[in-house]
């Protein structure tokens, strides 16, 4: 397959990015790289969102400190965005190319789920050459949660050559 340009269409590639509740850092880093891909016309990139802790539920709310500090960022969400549990939507795990958690706690706990199995799990330092882990800013005032979205922002930026190159 081709594009007008002649150039072969780039793979679609699926990232799935995971936290423990889908309700702060994974929602931050699903809305920040949409904006960055859009802004590099990467549209071969689908990208979603899920929390695997055994409290994450479909359509719990999204923490408001996170609608603020993505709001900030240029990012408004719908009013009715949610939690998305990947206990109950399994098969996001299992169509996802890669998957990017936000701690090495996470990375264990997807070995209980068999759709991960096989596949490419980072955490989002990791994507961006480094280590340790994005720490949860739940329950702590706006500047954490300005702080982990900048984190997440800059390693996202990072690391955004390496997601795209597969």
């Amino acid at each position: 397959m081709s594009t007008t340009s002649g150039a072969p269409a780039a793979p679609r590639r699926r990232v799935l990015f995971v936290c423990h509740a889908n309700t702060s850092r994974s929602i931050i880093a699903e809305q920040v790289l949409r904006r960055l891909l859009t802004e590099r016309g990467a549209s071969h990139v689908d990208v979603r969102s899920g929390g695997i802790a055994p409290y994450a539920r479909d359509g719990s709310l999204v923490s408001l400190d996170a609608r603020f500090v993505l709001r900030e960022f240029g990012i408004e969400l719908p009013p009715d965005a949610g939690a998305t549990d990947l206990k109950r939507q399994r098969h996001l795990l299992a169509d996802a190319d890669v998957i990017l958690v936000m701690t090495d706690e996470q990375r264990r706990m997807l070995a209980a789920f068999p759709e991960a199995a096989g596949k490419p799990v980072l955490t989002l330092r990791e994507l961006a050459g480094e280590t340790g882990d994005i720490a949860d800013p739940s329950m702590q005032d706006e500047d954490v949660f300005r702080r982990c979205r900048d984190e997440i922002v800059r390693c996202l930026e990072a690391g955004l050559g390496r997601l795209l190159e597969g």
